[in-house]
């Protein structure tokens, strides 16, 4: 194999809210960056994920789910996602194949139809969906834009994704690597614990704390030279409301929270971790432009 063959280039993975991206990425590199939940809107910044294969490498950046937007905080998001499109040498469009959202798909097109980005797209989810249902579906996208391929597959499972991939590859331009091999990310881990922390409340919460949740990481150092890594955190609501939900009873939420984050952060880091939470209400801050550059939206 020659050596100017190598493949490289930057991939978005677009798509609404829900339909499996981030559980796509954490698939494709093995191991977990970006936080999952069954609420909309889990991902809300760029995250930066490098997989390495024998031919190519693909850097992607895995965008916040586009839907319509009133809300500041929304509207940064999918301002976030649909900027990405330019700065790409490929888009991998993923949809929920189980329940298609109209709308957000509409924006996507509309959107893809602006840009000269090749697009491959996956049909998620297929794994829940009956066959002639599924085949009705790839007609409709074939006929709705002219994407590179059209791929069914199952994220959860792990269905048809190598498939997409050499699909992908295929699209991808001749050059050397962009990142060395090592590289996973180009997040902070302090970045991550934080978006750890915000998943498992999230996850712990139910329907009360829908997207009232900010993470700052206040403290994040080492001790005893490396063996410990201490870390303080604030979760930030809306409501004093949220916050009662958020502590629990006697401060059982809290508490568990704080234990299914640190098992996370402690296999990220490799390392033994001691981690503080903190509950502190900030009003309306998911409106409050200042509160959002100062929680890194």
């Amino acid at each position: 194999m020659h050596e100017n063959r190598f493949k490289s280039g930057f991939v978005a993975i677009l798509g609404a809210p829900n339909v499996g991206k981030s559980t796509l990425l954490n698939r494709l590199l093995g191991t977990k960056i970006s936080i999952t939940s069954k609420k909309p809107q889990t991902t809300r910044n760029r995250i930066l994920g490098v997989l390495h294969r024998e031919n190519a490498q693909f850097v992607f950046l895995d965008t916040p789910g586009v839907h319509r937007a009133s809300q500041p905080l929304n509207v940064r998001i999918v301002d976030v996602a649909l900027s990405v499109m330019a700065d790409v040498d490929l888009i991998l469009l993923v949809v929920d194949a189980s329940s298609p959202d109209l709308e957000s798909e509409k924006i996507l097109i509309k959107a893809l139809k602006n840009t000269q980005t090749k697009v491959v797209l996956a049909l998620n989810k297929i794994d829940q969906i009956k066959k002639p249902a599924l085949l009705s579906q790839m007609e409709a996208w074939h006929d709705a834009y002219p994407f590179e391929a059209v791929i069914p597959i199952s994220a959860k499972h792990g269905t048809q994704v190598e498939v997409m991939m050499t699909a992908m590859e295929n699209v991808l331009p001749e050059g050397p690597p962009l990142f060395p091999e090592d590289t996973l990310t180009d997040m902070p881990e302090r970045f991550i614990a934080a978006e750890m922390i915000r998943e498992k409340a999230f996850r712990l919460t139910g329907q009360e704390i829908p997207y009232a949740v900010a993470v700052t990481v206040d403290r994040f150092t080492e001790k005893k030279n490396g063996a410990l890594i201490a870390i303080d955190a604030t979760i930030h609501v809306e409501r004093d409301s949220q916050k009662g939900i958020l502590i629990g009873k006697k401060g059982s939420k809290l508490k568990q929270i704080g234990e299914d984050a640190r098992k996370e952060i402690e296999r990220m880091v490799g390392t033994k971790v001691f981690l503080k939470l903190f509950v502190r209400v900030q009003k309306n801050w998911s409106r409050d432009t200042k509160a959002l550059r100062r929680f890194g939206y």
